[in-house]
């Protein structure tokens, strides 16, 4: 497909496993990605989305969950 990338050139691209990829897509997190059938096509001139996981290893906790 023309203009549209795979999952696994853009994890080339970007220096990150598919697998990641596969999640930032399912997350709505990649603009523009389109799924077709089992296989993502994400556009040429998507860039790579930042990475928002928490890396301390501490969790946030809201005020929704402090009431609890």
């Amino acid at each position: 497909m023309n203009g549209y990338l795979k999952i696994s050139e853009v994890s080339e691209k970007w220096g990150i496993k598919e697998r990641r990829i596969n999640t930032l897509c399912l997350e709505g997190r990649i603009e523009g990605a389109i799924k077709f059938g089992n296989t993502w096509a994400i556009p040429e001139g998507s860039e790579k989305p930042k990475d928002e996981r928490i890396r301390t290893g501490k969790y946030i906790k809201s005020k929704e969950n402090d009431d609890e």
